[in-house]
């Protein structure tokens, strides 16, 4: 899918239809402070040890083994900017293998 670097859309902010600018965002994944390393980390510094329920520190049930699927595409999002005002807003598009601005 291709998409033109200027864009005409309403901005709310202007309250009228303008140019605006695209530009893509990154959506990659965070990494999170309770995966497996973190919690085996807390319980080196003595969080989650012991009898009983660990609560947030406890083992997290394992995620089902899904057997031959490829999604081969991603949702695209892209932050569109005011070229009057420059206040900014996000556009997420629909599943696409490859989006690149011309």
């Amino acid at each position: 899918m291709k998409l033109p670097k200027q864009i005409k859309d309403y901005c709310k902010h202007c309250n009228k239809t303008t140019i605006h600018k695209v530009g893509a965002i990154k959506t990659g994944t965070k990494r999170g402070s309770l995966k497996k390393g973190s919690i085996q980390r807390a319980m080196r510094r003595g969080r989650g040890i012991g009898f009983g329920n660990k609560g947030r520190w406890g083992s997290k049930p394992t995620k089902p083994k899904r057997s031959g699927f490829n999604e081969g595409s991603k949702m695209a999002t892209f932050r569109l900017s005011c070229s009057v005002c420059n206040k900014g807003k996000q556009l997420t598009l629909s599943r696409a293998k490859k989006v690149e601005l011309k």
